[in-house]
């Protein structure tokens, strides 16, 4: 398993660390490390008191010198599911690294998420930011957080943030996901302090690291790769591995740029409790438990540095601790059902006041947003959406140092849309700026911005395009749940999309519904521009995730044009507009349709009211039900598709709630289930026009 001990840093930083590090110490953590996986191999998982277990045996060493070097309280690390051992070294007590395996009250995630994708937050030392279960997707909220400190010590003039690194865990098979090659396109363009830690034990569950890059041997692929300073040696051997990790992490401090730490380890047990590792010849097997780490350790140790007796006395007290440590934790009461459904969003006691996660966004460290308010401050002239997002975002960029906007193309050319033309020149590349040409980078970067404490406002150019940041936006919404409100990560995606003067499959969707669908985001659709002014300060001074929907066809859209309506002006979320009122039958309807309902209202010659949602998530169940209990009669609106679109969930609340004051069936005007069509002769065909919605009234309202 041993590589050579090379490495491409300058001269200096090749060298043996400084100082030695604690062996005492190490021996210590490493043998706890060992005795956690002993007993829930031997004990725990075979009485399935631990349902999944992922043994570190063999990756242990290198992690926990790894984690000695993270003493700088800005520091951060992102993890995966075999990383226990660092998660000791950065101070994680016993009980707490065995409760979450058990799945037990109070752990990591209190039982919510499984047991080995562990988080810490900072608490006046290095954070572990919420580990997740995808393999790759740790990389960019490690490359945010490293982008976030340059941000806190050149912007903000946090002097304190000088020496802070971001560190990202991940195997060799990692090495082969998107979200490796975006981190490291972020780090090596802009220069990030970020440590890329690969450690390397050949395998991908059963699939050889030859599979996953080139000859198996991902630096020696990367020694070419502009900006990225290499260092690569032998996990395994404590010396080797010493010298390596304290050179990396000192190059990382020194230079503020970005290295690759690849360290062969062995992996002495299968990927997870359940693998039998059948796959493995035998010659393969004797050879990585002849490259065990703890064996390696003893031998460099004593009796130069540690005595026999030194030895064989800290492992039986790591033992004794340990097992009274899981004795500790298996007397945790199990994780109480009542309460599975909180920390979805931020929750508030009797008396109105927030309860805050701990790290993530501005409210945890105590930044008020400034002064709002619901009344409009009308300015006599009218400005289309495009201008009130640009004026929104202009004021508030003001208002909050710790706000950036970015996103592909966002900076001189000020947008492919033109909402943030002039941000750029009016408050500098440090604030407004471009992105590389990554979804995932651009999102997953946001989650670690907004978890050292700012305010990422991303903007994904069109709809489609966000398919790539799927995995992130998912993380990022259910993170306050599956942390139990330990952390969140607010932050307000802008995100054009629909029907424009024609359109596409790529260009025109809008799909809304897939967000309203995801965990833990708000979802605003405004259809004018004093609402966007509103539903947009609101987000930026909320504490969710939020999508903020910008339909292209009301961007210039005269109808949509509206007064500036103030830099104070905000609109609750949750909160919908009755566009018109009527008396036999309501419309519920949100973005592009709003107009098109409104003017078929006025022609039907029907009494409708027009209900304009403004938000889906939350929405508001009870103006809508108020109305429909009035008119008796409901058509449902909106331009994505018919099959699961939100107008199913209205429809569905409104059968439920509201069943025995309908007089005729609900009823959906919608696109067909088919992607938009570019040629607008087609386009038109499909979406709900003035007129077919005209007819979809006048029919109902006959019934």
């Amino acid at each position: 398993m041993a590589a050579p001990a090379t490495s491409s840093a300058p001269a200096g930083y090749e060298d043996a660390p400084a100082s030695q590090p604690d062996w005492h110490r190490v021996t210590r953590l490493l043998r706890h490390s060992r005795a956690l996986d002993d007993l829930e191999e031997t004990r725990l998982l075979p009485a399935r008191e631990v349902l999944y277990q992922f043994s570190a045996r063999g990756h242990d060493l290198a992690q926990i010198l790894l984690g000695l070097q993270l003493t700088d309280p800005h520091d951060a690390v992102t993890v995966y599911y075999r990383s226990r051992p660092i998660m000791l070294a950065l101070g994680v007590d016993l009980e707490e690294a065995a409760a979450g395996p058990l799945a037990r009250a109070g752990s990591f995630s209190d039982g919510r998420d499984i047991g080995v994708v562990f988080n810490k937050p900072a608490r006046g030392a290095a954070t572990v930011l919420p580990a997740c279960g995808g393999v790759g997707a740790q990389y960019t909220p490690a490359a945010g957080w490293a982008q976030a400190i340059g941000y806190h010590r050149d912007v903000l003039g946090e002097a304190a943030y000088g020496r802070s690194i971001a560190v990202v865990l991940g195997g060799d098979g990692s090495v082969a996901t998107g979200g490796f090659w975006s981190a490291l396109t972020l780090a090596t363009t802009l220069k990030l302090p970020l440590l890329i830690y690969i450690e390397d034990n050949g395998f991908g569950i059963s699939v050889s690291s030859r599979m996953q890059t080139p000859g198996g041997n991902i630096a020696a692929n990367l020694r070419s790769f502009a900006g990225l300073t290499i260092f690569e040696g032998d996990g395994a051997d404590p010396q080797e591995a010493a010298e390596r990790i304290g050179a990396a992490v000192g190059f990382v401090r020194e230079q503020r740029a970005p290295a690759l730490l690849r360290l062969t380890v062995p992996r002495l047990n299968g990927h997870s409790g359940q693998d039998t590792q059948t796959y493995k010849t035998p010659e393969i097997i004797a050879g990585e438990r002849a490259s065990d780490p703890l064996r390696r350790l003893e031998r460099y140790l004593v009796p130069q540095r540690m005595s026999e007796r030194e030895w064989r006395e800290i492992g039986e007290s790591a033992e004794r601790e340990v097992e009274q440590a899981v004795e500790r934790a298996l007397m945790r009461p199990r994780p109480d059902p009542s309460g599975i459904t909180r920390h979805v969003f931020t929750e508030f006691d009797a008396a109105g006041r927030a309860q805050l996660q701990e790290q993530g966004g501005l409210a945890p460290l105590g930044i008020a947003a400034p002064r709002s308010s619901s009344v409009a401050h009308p300015e006599p002239t009218r400005i289309n959406m495009l201008t009130a997002i640009r004026r929104t975002l202009d004021a508030e960029l003001t208002a909050n140092p710790r706000m950036m906007v970015f996103g592909e193309d966002v900076g001189p050319k000020g947008g492919v849309h033109g909402a943030t033309l002039g941000l750029q020149e009016k408050h500098g590349v440090g604030r407004v700026f471009d992105t590389s040409l990554s979804e995932e980078g651009i999102i997953g970067r946001a989650v670690g911005m907004a978890l050292a404490g700012l305010l990422p406002v991303p903007e994904i150019q069109f709809r489609k395009y966000a398919d790539p940041a799927t995995e992130q936006m998912n993380d990022c919404g259910t993170m306050r749940w599956r942390t139990a409100n330990r952390f969140a990560a607010p932050m307000v995606v802008r995100m054009p999309g629909g029907f424009f003067k024609c359109g596409d499959p790529w260009h025109s969707q809008t799909n809304e519904v897939a967000w309203v669908h995801g965990i833990g985001w708000q979802v605003a659709v405004p259809s004018n521009a004093e609402d966007a002014v509103g539903l947009l300060r609101a987000a930026l001074r909320g504490n969710e995730p939020t999508l903020f929907f910008e339909h292209r066809a009301l961007l210039d859209g005269a109808w949509a044009r509206r007064p500036y309506p103030g830099d104070e002006y905000l609109v609750p979320f949750g909160k919908a507009h009755c566009v018109c009122e009527g008396s036999e039958l309501t419309v519920v309807t949100w973005g592009a349709m709003v107009e098109r309902c409104e003017r078929a209202a006025q022609v039907s010659g029907v009494l409708a009211e027009v209900l304009d949602l403004r938000t889906l998530a939350p929405w508001d169940r009870e103006t809508v039900l108020t109305s429909v209990r009035k008119t008796r009669r409901c058509l449902i609106v909106h331009e994505d598709n018919l099959t699961a679109g939100f107008g199913a969930e209205v429809a569905a609340v409104l059968a439920r709630e509201a069943f025995f004051s309908l007089e005729a069936p609900i009823e959906r005007l919608t696109m067909p289930d088919i992607p938009s069509p570019h040629a607008p002769v087609l386009l038109e065909a499909v979406v709900p026009s003035v007129e077919s919605i005209t007819r979809a009234i006048r029919a109902l309202a006959s019934v």
